[in-house]
């Protein structure tokens, strides 16, 4: 049996205790539960005592001699940052349309003419298992590298019943195989496959009558999305293809209003989904439904910041009474980055969120968005050991010293993984 940990003297405990009930909205999300010279113990794998360094001597005082010690002495101690968004598993690269969106060409222009989605899926159809494998445990491992110990992956590279499939089952391995943890979401409905392009109707068919009662069958994933955006899949045949997926037990997620208003966040109330994601033109009526039924907002200003575009309004949602989680949305095309400190430091400078709520957004937010807030998101006993530690002082320092990964140490179920900012 592994030895306890004993995390000690923390500048800052940054805990987030309280809200893993409900997702956390409005002033709420600046509450941070901060203990300052704070402390924690590790056993089993989970969080077992949390308090000032002091408390847990005291607590502890018999058994002291068999922890292992980890001094976080002018450091931030956090939750494990939580990724609910992410294109983990694909082949590829798309560089080249990083230099023709330089020159002018928009996503949707890019798209339609072959590349985006459809370039990707080529490459991914294309792959074998292991190399799919093996691509997205390079990304997985800069992940960890990151401070994340959680991410939502979503298929949606494949576009046929096979090779969303595989997709999904390379999740799986990794899964089973990294020490970060993957919760996976089918999005079979990602693009229309270009032998669709004059009948889309009938590729929703497929997906809704082949591709979810399989993924479901096989129990390959927990959420189900579509991408309604004009010009992929219209409100309507998102919604076939949501309450298709409920039918078969896979929660519902949408990307709604990226390009421009298209009554995605309206859609996402009406149908309850966990979350609507990305919402850079979200309407303000969209926004007040589903504050009203409580779907929660990942919004990923990483995208906007790499396709030069206006990020959504955080601010406007928060103060709306939406709870707000963020995500980097890994991909190749339009957010090729593992990097949740960055996304955190662009909520700030780019969605007008303060550096209390983009922590917030990151960790017990982005629990909820992929239903794991019973088990991590904060640090409270009882919930599993996902803690990250970062050389600052403090949160506010983690946002102000932008743009640099300032991970020390990345703890996942009680196991150190990142030591001194080195994989173990």
């Amino acid at each position: 049996m592994n030895r306890p940990v004993w995390i000690r003297h923390a500048s800052q405990l940054v805990t987030l205790a309280g809200g893993s009930s409900s997702p956390v909205v409005g002033e709420r999300m600046n509450e941070l539960a901060i203990i300052e010279d704070g402390s924690v113990w590790l056993e089993n794998g989970r969080i077992a005592s949390v308090g000032t360094d002091a408390e847990l001597e005291e607590i502890y005082r018999k058994r002291l001699e068999e922890a292992d010690i980890i001094d976080a002495t002018g450091r931030l101690v956090t939750p494990g940052l939580i990724d609910p968004h992410t294109h983990l598993v694909h082949a590829g690269t798309r560089e080249n349309e990083f230099n023709m969106r330089l020159n002018g060409a928009t996503y949707m222009e890019i798209m339609n003419n072959g590349g985006g989605i459809h370039a990707t899926t080529a490459a991914t159809q294309k792959a074998s298992h292991e190399q799919l494998y093996q691509e997205s445990k390079k990304r997985l491992d800069l992940f960890l590298l990151h401070g994340v110990t959680t991410v939502e992956a979503k298929s949606g590279y494949g576009l046929t019943l096979e090779d969303e499939i595989k997709q999904l089952e390379v999740a799986k391995q990794l899964d089973e195989e990294h020490p970060v943890d993957l919760v996976s979401t089918f999005m079979g409905a990602h693009a229309v496959p270009k032998d669709y392009r004059e009948n889309p109707d009938a590729f929703v068919d497929v997906v809704i009558q082949e591709m979810i009662p399989e993924v479901a069958r096989r129990k390959l994933a927990v959420f189900n999305d579509v991408f309604c955006e004009r010009g992929v899949f219209t409100p309507e045949q998102s919604r076939r293809i949501l309450e298709a997926g409920v039918e078969h037990g896979l929660l519902p997620k949408i990307h709604a209003d990226e390009i421009e208003p298209y009554e995605g966040a309206e859609l996402a109330a009406e149908i309850g989904a966990v979350s609507a994601d990305h919402l850079l033109r979200a309407s303000d009526t969209g926004i007040e439904r589903m504050a009203e039924a409580g779907v929660i907002a990942v919004l990923l200003p990483g995208t906007a910041f790499f396709l030069m575009a206006e990020s959504a309004n955080g601010r406007k949602m928060i103060d709306a009474k939406v709870a707000v989680a963020i995500s980097t949305d890994c991909n190749p095309g339009s957010s090729p980055t593992v990097s949740m400190p960055l996304i955190m430091n662009l909520g700030c400078l780019k969605m007008g969120m303060t550096p209390a709520e983009v922590l917030t957004a990151a960790t017990i937010n982005a629990a909820h968005a992929i239903k794991r807030a019973h088990e991590i998101g904060s640090i409270e006993a009882g919930k599993l050991a996902d803690i990250t530690i970062f050389d600052v002082p403090d949160f506010m320092t983690l946002q102000y010293r932008y743009g640099v990964n300032h991970v020390h140490t990345v703890i996942k179920k009680g196991a150190v993984v990142v030591a001194e900012g080195t994989l173990v």
